[in-house]
């Protein structure tokens, strides 16, 4: 009798035990599915067990609408084959790519996807959409991040987190893309941006007391310890001093795409490019199922640089500067496709 009511009481035990688990699991499920509902981007809508993949449907679209977008990115792929081939002895001086070549490259697990970012070219909106591709409900509208957290290191992974074995297979498998803009265009936007705003006195202290020391006759001491009136011949003629090269990289805001990029050892699937920047990031964010939930934020800027302005500018320097500057991005100028400004006194 003891040991019958023994055997009930653990049973007893049991079933609670049972109970509670399943009362637990299915309130979890019920949680899962309402965050589900709420915002779309919790879980990758492209990658379902059983749905075609990002990479499947750009280079064998199933959809009527991506046809004609697919044979426009061959032509930007095939483009930037061609240019690497013709200057294969200056893009392939460095056979291997180290992790440290990588830290451009944004990782979205997710959505299996890889943007190289590209300063000047609305990178800011990009790594907005990639916080709320990446952030599992955190984000739902890119505008609500504020500029300056889009930037932040830590808020995106990048390539150069991984183990070689993991950046090799994400490099494989992924769907990798870059946006690029006029040669040009991107250099003077930079410019205006770092060097004649007061806002950006960091830029002013690191880089434009140095330029304003080396190349500036008679400078005074206020310009020399503040560097916040930095001409652009003067930025000219600091991008193609051979001193420049020999301290080290150029910055990332006036670095060729090629270097930030490296797209002659990284085959990248899609090439975005600026004049058509909406277009091209929706087209993305339509490949990779997410195109009903989250649109690339417009961009109505004003004060935007136009190829105008970018003329103006370039009339200012020396034909000497105009034909090295072109030197300096003759390779972004052939990759992407951007024919040499009529501007330019190259003669």
């Amino acid at each position: 009798m003891k040991q019958t009511l023994s055997d009930l009481m653990k049973m007893s035990r049991i079933c609670r035990m049972i109970f509670a688990t399943c009362l637990g699991s299915f309130i979890l499920v019920i949680f899962y599915f309402q965050i589900m509902r709420r915002n779309p981007f919790v879980v990758d809508g492209c990658c379902r067990k059983g749905s075609r993949n990002a990479l499947q449907e750009l280079y064998n679209p199933t959809q009527p609408e991506f046809s004609g977008a697919a044979i426009l990115h061959q032509t930007r792929r095939d483009q930037v084959v061609d240019a690497c081939r013709v200057n294969s002895a200056s893009t392939r001086k460095r056979r291997v790519l180290t992790p440290a070549d990588l830290k451009h490259l944004v990782v979205d697990e997710d959505h299996e996807l890889i943007y190289c970012y590209v300063p000047k070219v609305a990178c800011t909106n990009w790594k907005r959409v990639m916080m709320v591709l990446t952030g599992r409900g955190k984000y739902s509208d890119p505008m609500e991040i504020p500029s300056n957290e889009a930037h932040i290191p830590s808020n995106l992974k990048t390539l150069n987190q991984y183990s070689i074995a993991e950046i090799n297979h994400r490099l494989k498998s992924y769907l990798k893309f870059l946006f690029v803009r006029e040669p040009f265009e991107r250099l003077v936007s930079a410019y205006r941006n770092k060097f004649t705003l007061k806002y950006n006195s960091s830029f002013h202290k690191r880089f434009g007391t140095r330029i304003v020391r080396r190349y500036r006759k008679n400078a005074t001491q206020e310009a020399l310890f503040n560097g916040a009136d930095v001409k652009f011949k003067e930025f000219a003629e600091y991008l193609v001093d051979p001193a420049t090269q020999r301290d080290g990289p150029l910055n990332e805001h006036w670095q060729t795409v090629y270097q930030l990029c490296h797209p002659c050892h990284i085959h990248y699937d899609l090439v975005g490019k600026y004049e058509t920047l909406e277009e091209d990031a929706n087209y993305i964010l339509r490949l990779v199922g997410v195109g009903e939930n989250l649109r690339f934020p417009s961009y109505a800027k004003s004060t935007r640089t136009t190829d105008a302005m970018t003329a103006q500018f370039f009339s200012n320097i020396s034909t000497q500067q105009q034909i090295q500057l072109y030197q300096l991005y003759k390779l972004d100028f052939q990759m992407f496709n951007y024919s040499t400004p009529s501007y330019l006194r190259l003669d």
